[in-house]
């Protein structure tokens, strides 16, 4: 089976605009994203999908300093992003990765991969154990491309798998539960400028200890000795991207 990881990054976010581009320890927040998913032993090769634009330069500038292949697509049609990368590509499966979790962690995806099913057509954590920012989505092809032909609400497009979940007779949908208790109540991904507080005091502690790959668990152990980090960004609520896209939700037209 052929793994593709394709992360979707855009500089022009509405509520922290040019956060992919952040610096966290000297590098932009992208390419900690795309190094840490590269660091996996089961994906067969990184992507980025971004929107046609020139606000979106300096991220194709990034990925061909890095070498890494990128597909600029349609703005609010992220869906369609996905789709028609996957079909140059021609992956078995897709990993959907967002910009905003510079915290990614390989091994809870090398470890979702494996217990990927025969028949499988989409896994994600559909309980929310994992911490925001460490989300996890893999779907079949033929599931992305039925997707791509049948969505027709706006939030389905902009949020790429919400047409799969939505529709659970027609796909094989697995759920993938963090093996770590009790940590789903954790914010660690950058929509707001909390959030960045917070992934820098991170990226500070474990890069002065040479740790640049650091993993879920000794995030963990700093917070279990810093707990008031946690509360840099505890006011914000989880989705909340996804919670104005369903609130604006409309049926759109496809060419």
């Amino acid at each position: 089976m052929r793994y593709a990881a394709m992360i979707q990054a855009r500089c022009d976010s509405s509520r922290l605009p040019g956060k992919v581009l952040m610096d966290l320890g000297g590098k932009p927040v992208l390419r900690r994203v795309i190094e840490r998913v590269q660091r996996s032993r089961n994906v067969d090769e990184v992507f980025v999908v971004t929107s046609i634009g020139k606000e979106n330069l300096p991220v194709l500038r990034l990925c061909a300093d890095l070498g890494v292949r990128v597909f600029a697509g349609a703005e609010a049609d992220v869906l369609d992003r996905y789709y028609q990368m996957a079909k140059l590509v021609k992956p078995d499966y897709v990993i959907r990765v967002t910009a905003d979790c510079p915290c990614y962690d390989w091994r809870l995806l090398d470890q979702a991969i494996e217990t990927v099913g025969a028949d499988m057509d989409y896994l994600w954590d559909a309980d929310e154990t994992l911490p925001d920012g460490l989300d996890l989505e893999i779907i079949g092809f033929h599931a992305l491309e039925r997707s791509w032909k049948e969505a027709r609400l706006s939030s389905e497009r902009e949020h790429v798998t919400q047409y799969v979940r939505k529709h659970p007779e027609l796909f094989c949908i697995q759920n993938f539960r963090c093996p770590i208790s009790g940590i789903s109540n954790l914010r660690w991904t950058l929509d707001e400028p909390e959030d960045y507080l917070l992934l820098k005091e991170i990226y500070r502690y474990f890069l002065e200890q040479g740790n640049e790959y650091f993993l879920t668990e000794d995030i963990l152990a700093l917070l279990k000795e810093r707990p008031e980090l946690c509360k840099l960004n505890a006011k914000y609520a989880r989705n909340e991207g996804l919670q104005k896209s369903l609130r604006e939700d409309k049926i759109v037209e496809l060419l």
